[in-house]
């Protein structure tokens, strides 16, 4: 198990290739990939109910599949438990997950869950990782832009992602809010988000709407 610690700041658009360009400046070239990943839930979101979420991950080398239990989120700085481990193929392996899963719980919920689980939600984003060290710890950038995509009725809606996450890899986590203070020193339009990728997705399955408000913000 590991206990995922990030800061999430949400971003106007226009400002991707500025920040893109903080990071290169200091740390050198960023990596770029194309990530897509898959959410899953039984029909009366089940897993949501318990506050975890189970998502399959395309990346550029392999398959994963990743459950968390959904934690605390405060002015974007989050903290949540969490069991990713690679798969074969497009496809869960819900058995090596309960087995990993130490949490009585969170495997309850999934175990429970498992016979009538069904793909909810999907995002699709292009990501940019930096991988810095700041007062000796060691910190992972990622900016993401894309989309949430949610079949609502046999129509599809989206929500825009539009998002930076400083993620602590090892040290103290007051440096992740150093490195946030900075960064909203430098960009002034840069905003804690205290939704995940997974909570905005139920949110715009349960609302629509949602995807408006999104684009208005």
């Amino acid at each position: 198990m590991g206990i995922e610690q990030e800061i999430k700041l949400a971003l106007p658009p226009s400002q991707h290739d500025d920040v893109a360009r903080f990071f290169d400046e200091r740390t050198g070239a960023g990596k770029p990939m194309e990530l897509a990943n898959v959410y899953f839930d039984t029909p009366d979101c089940a897993l949501a109910k318990a506050k975890s979420a189970l998502r399959l991950r395309r990346t550029p080398d392999q398959w994963l599949q990743t459950y968390k239990v959904l934690g605390e989120s405060k002015a974007g700085l989050s903290r949540r438990h969490e069991w990713e481990m690679p798969v074969a193929g497009e496809s869960l392996e819900i058995d090596a997950l309960l087995v990993s899963c130490e949490d009585e719980a969170a495997r309850k919920a999934l175990q429970d869950a498992a016979p009538n689980l069904i793909a909810l939600f999907r995002t699709d984003f292009r990501r940019i990782v930096w991988d810095i060290e700041r007062e000796g710890s060691q910190i992972e950038v990622a900016l993401d832009a894309g989309k949430i995509t949610a079949d609502v009725d046999g129509e599809n809606h989206h929500a825009e992602i539009s998002e930076l996450e400083l993620e602590i890899k090892s040290g103290d986590t007051k440096a992740l809010s150093t490195l946030a203070a900075e960064l909203r020193g430098a960009f002034p339009e840069l905003d804690p988000e205290d939704l995940s990728k997974a909570e905005r997705g139920y949110r715009l399955r349960e609302r629509p709407e949602s995807a408006v408000d999104d684009a208005e913000a």
